[in-house]
């Protein structure tokens, strides 16, 4: 049995999880977690389940709710676990062993861990303990006081563990993976200033002096529009040392023989403490002499960290890049695998594992998840070549969720490693550059930084080589075009290749054999189970024929019932019919179905950004001035175009899943694109994507 607090509050057996119920009573749970084989008091549950002034019969309903509690833990064989839920007189303790709660791991691996002293065994203890994060902490209960507190401080031991992690990458001179694992996390906290001076470091021992000055100027410009402060003293102490080349307080110790000749445990293994052989390094192999230690100044930009090349037969380093929402950015300067021209090398890195985390809440699409086992696993429909499945669909269907849910399913089938790159084709900024790509590929790969060749075609040459003779699934994400995709593709007839995308893509159908996957929005069934899965099944079963008309308002999409159902939870008093009712105005609803940046809205927004302006002017014809269906020639008469110019544009729009082709020259909009058209909304959104693709 474990207990999860690390983003959703779940309990899971040896067979499946357990159902806990509504916020309030996972809320319930969670508190008793926190404070395991500890007395919790009624008032201490009470504060934790309501936001506000708790009702008179408070004491009644958490006696219900632990009552419930402690029949879910029974039936999912709680006692031979050790697991007990009792009353104490007016509170009640969870008593249980510590080691099965998720936060206890994390916080024992993240204590365990010496980032300077011990950076091998560092690395491999916090990338092990930051996998346990499935999403933000206390996912799924009430958003009270105390438990908003609570997820706080855990997410701030979360971000520390990142830090230290960064600290161990630099402790070994690789400083390429230092930068990748705090650069995810400073796009999401910038305003944390120890986290942006340890980058700010990192990118300058990379070689990269002028994106860490950067780094330094766009903080220093958000602190002073947002906060009205100027810089701490370690984030200009960090400038000061980058324009003067300083010592910068931190040791770059490679391992022995220039971080090449050590064995970083992959993640999810505890790292031997095992003694080296008298006369022998640690890290280094009977009969070589490691290098001597630096002594702690800043490198050069530009330099790798290494200070002699390896012996021969050296083992490269199997240290992995670690986690950063949910994804491992990859980084590093480790020995590759094969010398250029040469024989396969004695070791590999670890396989890289740079999948964002498992989706939450993902439902349904047994479908679709069976077609893609069937067209990209090893021995499937398309094992005579390197397999490639591409997933298209509208904006919101879920086309990353499916994508990323299963590649984690299917991990063990592609041993040497899994990739991902998010292209970023319909983010509404700049799409990512496949040499870009290639570069952080090559890295995760065990490349050195300095043997990354310039020239994109050659990196592309080096990246198919070293995935010749591997089992490497790849997953790109959001791409914009067949261009974009293609010096991505690995080579190994054993590897295969998951592209995500809005438009259709059919030049990697037409030229690489690519077998689409079309992904449609989900049935009433499967939205309402969305619905349930998100607000709690009480809250659905309670009112089932709203739930059904917000599935149809939503048009079945994921993103816009998840952005309903944030709506609901933000408004725990709200029946369901209450936002169908309002969904109902059309002048309401893009706005009601949007959470902060994310929303249909801006996912069409970004889907809009990438036509032209006629198409532009076109979407927003067929948005005013036809119904949900149009024939292509009267849309031509309208406009007074050539039929074959109408229906190409037509065919432009099809292409990116604005619109769908129900019949030759038949067209169909969606309500919620005929609405986003009616407003104009033409204008590219400056965030990200928010469908992920």
């Amino acid at each position: 049995m474990e207990f999860s607090l690390l983003g959703p509050v779940t309990v899971t057996d040896e067979r499946a999880e357990l159902p806990l119920g509504p916020p309030k009573r996972r809320s319930v749970l969670a508190m008793l977690l926190l404070q395991p084989n500890t007395t919790v008091s009624v008032e201490q549950l009470t504060a934790s389940v309501w936001e506000e002034e708790p009702p008179e019969h408070a004491r009644t309903v958490i006696q219900g709710h632990v009552s419930k509690l402690r029949a879910t833990l029974a039936g999912g064989g709680a006692e031979q676990y050790g697991v007990e839920l009792t009353t104490r007189g007016s509170a009640y303790l969870l008593r249980l062993p510590e080691s099965l709660v998720d936060a206890h791991r994390f916080s024992e691996l993240a204590a365990l861990a010496r980032p300077t002293a011990a950076p091998e065994q560092a690395v491999g203890l916090l990338h092990e303990a930051l996998t346990l994060w499935r999403g933000p902490a206390l996912t799924g209960t009430v958003s009270s006081p105390p438990l908003a507190a609570a997820a706080h401080a855990l997410e701030e031991r979360r971000l520390t563990a990142v830090e230290s992690l960064g600290t161990a990458y630099g402790s070994l001179g690789e400083h390429d993976r230092a930068a990748a694992v705090l650069a995810a996390e400073a796009v999401t906290h910038p305003l944390r200033e120890g986290l942006v001076a340890a980058l700010m470091l990192a990118l300058y021992r990379a070689g990269r002096q002028s994106d860490a000055l950067d780094r330094y100027h766009h903080t220093r410009r958000l602190l002073a529009d947002e906060l009205g402060v100027d810089p701490g003293e370690r984030l200009r102490a960090a400038y000061q040392r980058i324009l003067t080349g300083a010592h910068a307080g931190q040791p770059d110790r490679p391992a022995a023989g220039p971080g090449r000749n050590r064995t970083v445990p992959p993640p999810g293994r505890t790292p031997p403490d095992a003694a080296p052989a008298p006369g022998t390094a640690a890290g280094t192999p009977p009969g070589t002499v490691p290098p001597p230690r630096p002594t702690g100044a800043l490198p050069p930009p530009g330099s790798t960290g290494a200070v002699t090349p390896p012996p021969a037969g050296a083992e490269p380093p199997t240290g992995a890049p670690g986690p950063a929402d949910g994804a491992w950015p990859p980084g590093g300067s480790a020995g590759p695998p094969r010398a250029a021209g040469g024989p396969t090398a004695p070791g590999r890195p670890a396989p890289p594992q740079l999948l964002p985390r498992p989706p939450a809440g993902f439902l349904g699409r047994t479908a679709e998840s069976a077609q893609l086992t069937r067209l990209a696993l090893p021995g499937g429909a398309a094992s005579a070549d390197s397999a490639l499945v591409l997933v298209s669909g509208p904006a919101g269907v879920g086309k990353t969720a499916l994508a990323v849910r299963w590649a984690h399913s299917h991990a063990d089938a592609f041993p040497d490693g899994r990739l991902f790159a998010d292209l970023r084709g319909f983010s509404g900024g700049e799409e990512a550059q496949p040499g870009q790509v290639l570069r952080e590929f090559l890295l995760a790969l065990g490349v050195e930084a300095a043997r990354i060749p310039e020239s994109a075609d050659a990196a592309a040459a080096l990246y198919r080589s070293l995935a010749a003779d591997r089992a490497l699934l790849v997953v790109l994400d959001n791409a914009r075009s067949s261009a974009q995709v293609r010096p991505l593709l690995p080579a190994g007839p054993a590897c295969a290749t998951l592209v995500t995308s809005r438009s259709r893509l059919d030049g990697l159908v037409a030229t690489d054999s690519a077998r689409p996957v079309r992904l449609h929005a989900l049935d009433t069934e499967d939205g309402v189970a969305l619905l349930g899965a998100v607000l709690g099944q009480d809250r659905v079963t309670e009112d089932p024929a709203a739930a059904h008309e917000l599935v149809a308002l939503c048009n079945g999409l994921p993103l816009a019932l998840r952005a309903a159902a944030a709506q609901l939870t933000a408004r725990p008093r709200w029946r369901l019919a209450r936002l169908a009712s309002a969904l109902r105005d059309e002048r309401k609803r893009l706005a009601l179905l949007s959470a902060e940046d994310t929303g249909v809205a801006a996912a069409l927004r970004a889907s809009v950004a990438r036509l032209s302006a006629d198409d532009v002017r076109l979407l927003a014809t067929l948005g005013t001035s036809f119904a949900r269906e149009v024939d292509a020639g009267a849309v031509a008469e309208l406009a007074g175009s050539d039929p074959d110019v109408t229906r190409d544009a037509l065919d432009r729009l099809a292409e990116v899943h604005l619109i769908d082709e129900e019949a030759t020259n038949r067209y169909v909009m969606s309500d919620l694109v005929k609405l986003f058209a009616q407003e104009g909304r033409d204008r590219p959104d400056p965030g990200r994507d928010p469908d992920g693709g």
